[in-house]
């Protein structure tokens, strides 16, 4: 054998060794891609809530990718669901089958959360929701449907019925509450809750109306007749405007009041100002400007604009799943076994950890206020 031949041999075959240990250097120190998920209404009558909650999963991201950019990369798909159970039904399949989303951020809307369990379920999609309040979603009575994979940052309305109701009559004297829903999930739900602890006397009367509804005359009628002088709309906002505005031109002139269905910063430009003034609000959120000035303004210099509602806890639902990120944790099964372990603090100080059917435990509910055409945070209600 050719003694040069051979030593080029040798030399090639150690050339080649090394390379390969470099490739697979390289490869190993290249950051490991995640993939996470949003879901909520992005188009629609509703993508104000969708917009401004996933603008604050993409904040969290930023902020994580930033500190990890060595190690992780994690990137966000977005399903647009537009509030709606039929229109979740439609996008769910193709999430719950995509195998690198590893978590979800969502559904925003119980309805819409409610519509895609199915599917999330079946594939053991992990589900942090920043919004989606509806009690059966979670309760062992009602079959505690979103068992195992559901879980949520946010009170249930089991919280918010009674107050948005001891809101809506606060400072009233002889209050007589007229209670309308929009015959959604949501809608219907916090008027269960609401109504055992309405005081005897205090309620006059009940409407079930279609979020399709333009001419509200028909419960404006019974509201007259039943000489109401509160009223709570526990549908979203636009519905609650225009419903506001037939009757305030029909001359009622008492308190008007809604959950955070109706708490979008789009909510007071969709009626003229003097409508909607004084209009009682309540959520389980906290504005990120009331949590940290110096937060809030690196959010509007990350994102290109101010945080919205339910932005704070869209962040804390996001930094879940990325908490679970950042221990290693790359599948579905071992980040729905990291969420249901998890324990931590959220943005506002509160303790998120989850119990077994998915709710945190304790968790305040906040007033709001339109004042001049914006709404405004009125602290705690107590």
């Amino acid at each position: 054998m050719n003694k040069k031949l051979t030593t080029s041999l040798v030399f090639a075959s150690v050339a080649s060794l090394i390379f390969g240990v470099t490739t697979a250097s390289t490869a190993q120190a290249a950051p490991k891609k995640i993939t996470l998920a949003f879901q909520g209404p992005l188009t629609g009558e509703e993508a104000q809530v969708g917009q401004d909650e996933v603008a604050g999963v993409e904040y969290a991201i930023k902020l994580f990718n930033a500190k990890y950019k060595n190690k992780y990369v994690v990137s966000l798909v977005k399903a647009d669901d537009q509030g709606a159970p039929d229109q979740a039904a439609k996008v769910a399949p193709g999430i719950a089958s995509n195998a690198k989303i590893i978590g979800l951020v969502g559904a925003a809307y119980s309805g819409a959360t409610i519509a895609s369990l199915p599917y999330y379920k079946q594939r053991n999609l992990p589900m942090v929701s920043p919004s989606a309040t509806r009690v059966s979603i979670t309760d062992p009575s009602a079959g505690a449907i979103g068992f195992p994979v559901f879980h949520r940052v946010v009170v249930t309305d089991k919280v918010q019925g009674p107050s948005l109701f001891k809101l809506a009559t606060k400072g009233v004297t002889g209050p007589k509450a007229f209670i309308v829903d929009d015959q959604s999930a949501y809608g219907v739900g916090l008027v269960d809750y609401m109504k055992p602890g309405i005081p005897a006397g205090q309620s006059v009367g009940f409407d079930s109306v279609s979020d399709k509804t333009t001419d509200w005359s028909a419960t404006i009628s019974k509201i007259k007749t039943a000489g109401a002088n509160v009223v709570i709309y526990t549908g979203y906002f636009p519905q609650a405007a225009p419903f506001f505005k037939q009757l305030r031109d029909s001359g009622y002139t008492g308190i008007l009041a809604g959950g955070d269905g109706v708490l979008s910063p789009s909510f007071p430009t969709l009626a003229p100002a003097a409508v909607l003034e004084g209009v009682r609000l309540t959520a389980g959120t906290v504005p990120l400007s009331e949590i940290s000035a110096k937060m809030e303004a690196d959010f509007k210099k990350k994102m290109g604009k101010a945080s919205g509602v339910y932005a704070a806890e869209s962040i804390d639902a996001a930094n879940v799943f990325l908490s679970c990120v950042a221990k290693g944790v790359s599948t579905r099964a071992a980040m729905l076994k990291c969420v249901k372990a998890y324990s931590g603090k959220s943005l506002a100080g509160a303790t998120i950890k989850f119990d077994i059917n998915g709710d945190v435990a304790g968790g305040a509910m906040n007033g709001f206020e339109v004042r001049s055409g914006v709404i405004k945070f009125t602290g705690p209600i107590k």
